[in-house]
């Protein structure tokens, strides 16, 4: 009897590539292969990367290093968006095995079924074999979720952006907007119900894009995938949406799902968050009151540098919406510091409107150059001394919004679903507006719904909720 082979995997950035990560490993786990912790000794290391992350490069190179440190024989498979931008960079790292792009890693398991398997990979070339394509040419929508501990799973709705932000290579990485039908979608979140999951995050790209279909992406398309005669197309492929679907359609369906408790929007762009999609929210016991827009920068001079579709006042309208209609609602915001061009009087800008802004807590992100991209070849370069300063100055403000939200809710009562994890015997949820809690760790509440009044904050920022008003709904 063959021995079982085992797998690990390491992900970088975002929820999409969770998602996708955790699609890929089902079908490897359907392969035969038993999956492990990245921190042990594996046969095989798949290592999920992202093209927003700064210095990928060296952090792939970081991360292969400590696949090998474990097992220093293993197959390591780099994946995803940077594999797809710098494929040659990637291969030319000592240890990597394989390297697979946007459409070719959801063939991962058939890759290291075909030609002998990981020992006829290596034989082959006796260097790293490179699968991918040219980005125009993907247009295929692959269906993915992922489930952790049962309580929370993120589920693709839509891929690739249409947009092209001066700063951003993921239209490259990822190709054109293209998204799964309502129908699928559908399918797919009951299916998770079934399986005991409580909240589901809607991912994306460009999630308020969905329903977009290309005239060159037809029903059931699938595209010309592989650098090399032995490229393995992928069918795992679903019908491309009815124009007429929309993410308002999209989220009045799935209110419906009754196995389901919970919704979450990930990163929705401001332009595409229409009031019908607030009052929506508004009036949903299952949608979560909880948005995250991006938002880039406070200055309409440095947006309309990025490309961006919106200035600051269409921004503040937004929010101005989802505050009179959802007073408690979380705001999350997206903000680059030290954007090509962008001067001291432009930052202080940013964040004085950022600062009047009825928001919940920043993602602060500092520029950094990518190849390829309008924003490398700009003048009036920001010293990146500078970007790190304006980028704690907002930290900063970022952790007294959240503070200041967090004890505007004090002393109310909210439900609370809490994860499984034992940290320390604590245990930590989040409300329905996305206030982080913690609590002692009780078995019984692992996957549950309770309500609780938000008692207290600790050291650590955290909310801290009145045990003995623990309920289960």
């Amino acid at each position: 009897m063959a021995e079982t082979k085992t797998v690990a995997y390491h992900t970088l950035g975002c929820k999409l590539n969770f998602a996708e990560t955790s699609t890929i490993a089902r079908s490897l786990g359907d392969a035969g292969y038993k999956k492990v912790s990245f921190d042990v000794a594996a046969d095989v290391y798949v290592i999920n990367t992202c093209s927003v992350t700064e210095n990928a490069n060296r952090e792939c190179r970081q991360i292969v290093r400590k696949a090998l440190r474990n097992s220093p024989d293993a197959f390591v498979a780099v994946i995803g968006c940077y594999a797809q931008l710098k494929p040659e960079e990637i291969a030319a790292i000592d240890g990597v095995d394989l390297v697979l792009g946007a459409s070719e890693k959801f063939n991962l398991d058939k890759y290291l079924a075909s030609a002998g398997g990981v020992e006829g990979i290596r034989s082959t070339l006796n260097k790293a074999l490179i699968h991918s394509c040219e980005i125009n040419e993907v247009h295929e929508f692959v269906n993915s979720y992922s489930q952790a501990e049962r309580t929370r799973a993120y589920l693709k709705v839509q891929d690739g952006c249409d947009y092209s932000c001066a700063f951003c290579t993921i239209p490259m990485a990822r190709g054109e907007s293209r998204s799964d039908s309502i129908e699928n979608v559908v399918a797919n979140a009951e299916n998770l119900g079934k399986d005991g999951v409580k909240e589901i995050v809607l991912t994306g790209i460009n999630i308020g894009d969905f329903g977009t279909v290309h005239a060159t992406a037809g029903a059931g398309a699938t595209a010309t995938v592989g650098t090399t005669a032995n490229s393995i197309s992928n069918s795992n492929t679903i019908p491309t949406p009815s124009p007429s679907e929309s993410f308002y359609q999209l989220i009045s369906k799935l209110d419906q799902i009754n196995s389901i408790s919970r919704f979450r929007i990930s990163s929705i762009e401001p332009n595409l968050l229409t009031k019908d999609i607030i009052e929506f929210v508004a009036n949903s016991a299952r949608f979560m009151p909880h948005f995250h827009i991006p938002l880039q920068s406070g200055s309409n001079k440095i947006l309309r540098k990025m490309k961006r579709r919106y200035l600051k006042e269409l921004y503040e309208e937004r929010v101005a919406w989802i505050k009179e209609l959802i007073p408690d609602c979380c705001i999350g915001v997206d903000v680059i510091v030290g954007f090509p061009g962008e001067t001291e009087d432009d930052f202080m800008e940013t964040f004085e409107f950022l600062k009047k802004l009825d928001i919940s807590y920043l993602h602060v992100f500092t520029y950094s150059e990518r190849d390829n991209t309008e924003a490398i070849k700009m003048s009036e370069v920001v010293p990146l001394t500078e970007r790190k300063v304006r980028n704690r100055i907002l930290r900063n403000l970022s952790e007294k919004k959240r503070r200041a939200f967090y004890q505007e809710h004090l002393n109310s009562s909210r439900p609370i679903l809490f994860e499984s994890e034992n940290k320390d015997n604590t245990m930590f949820g989040f409300t329905d507006n996305y206030i982080k809690v913690v609590t002692k760790f009780d078995q019984s509440l692992s996957n549950e719904i309770i309500v609780s009044k938000l008692a207290d904050i600790n050291t650590g920022g955290l909310a801290i909720i009145e045990e003995p008003s623990l309920h289960l709904i």
